[in-house]
């Protein structure tokens, strides 16, 4: 794989939080093929784990090992990679389900990021959730597939009033719950110093975004930060499994994104 156009840094920390005695959030990160994965399983007997592992672990393997061979692709082809990648993890964790009465109901959220010379790829199923962070200002950059997304968008209630809704943890997509899923994927633009958060929604469900904004703002270290977002939710009562994965574009260069597939989209 030829070399980004730009330093880049990847860190990822994940805790159990205060109220769960297992974690099934996972991430991987692989800095050279400018690869970081998170995801956040969900199911009974631990099998949330086994699906959230399924997935970081065969993303990590199948589409890094692509992207380290790709030099020169084009963003349709790392598009089309991603979206691929995403349906085989999807029948693998479905038929480990069918076939194991243990895993039935597994599946899990992923959201996801790949660092490319025309800017950054992001892809995201279910609530797990990508932030960045530019000149200061914190902006979430995936709209999450759930229940709760939809009652906003349908205007049926505000958002006051879903901080206190109790039915936040209801997603409408995820991987590895049906034969088909369906991924979201938009390229971004990258600017010199751009923060990336990728967190599960056991650090977006504690911490609001500007509680978010000021404990990555605090810390320039990356792992420090990582630290103290997961610290600052179980502040709050860390009721879910917490993870916060961390990027950043180092000064060295920039990458302008050129017009393709799902710019803008959310």
């Amino acid at each position: 794989m030829k070399a980004l156009p730009y330093a880049l840094e990847l860190v990822g920390l994940t805790d159990v939080g205060r109220a769960r005695n297992n974690n099934e959030d996972c991430f991987a990160l692989d800095t050279e093929a400018g690869l970081a994965v998170l995801a956040d399983g969900m199911g009974g007997y631990n099998a949330g784990e086994v699906a959230s592992q399924m997935l970081t672990s065969f993303l990590h393997s199948e589409l890094g090992r692509w992207l380290h061979e790709a030099e020169g692709a084009p963003p349709e082809a790392v598009r089309r990679a991603v979206e691929i990648c995403v349906d085989n993890a999807n029948r693998a964790i479905l038929g480990a389900a069918q076939t194991n009465p243990r895993y039935a109901g597994m599946g899990t959220t992923l959201v996801m990021a790949v660092f490319r010379p025309e800017g950054v790829c992001v892809a995201h199923v279910g609530d797990s959730r990508a932030y960045r962070l530019r000149a200061g200002r914190l902006e979430q950059i995936t709209r999450d597939h759930s229940l709760l997304q939809e009652q906003l968008d349908a205007g049926l209630i505000t958002p006051e009033q879903a901080v206190h809704a109790l039915h936040k943890n209801l997603v409408t997509r995820a991987v590895g719950v049906e034969p088909i899923v369906q991924v979201d994927v938009a390229l971004h633009p990258l600017q010199p110093g751009d923060q990336f958060l990728l967190c599960s929604d056991g650090l977006s469900d504690m911490l609001d975004d500007a509680q978010l904004q000021a404990l990555c703002l605090r810390n320039n270290d990356l792992t420090d930060a990582a630290r103290m977002l997961i610290a600052g939710a179980n502040e709050q009562g860390g009721r879910d499994n917490i993870t916060a994965v961390l990027a950043r574009v180092g000064p060295a260069g920039r990458a302008e994104a050129k017009p393709w597939w799902g710019l803008g989209r959310r």
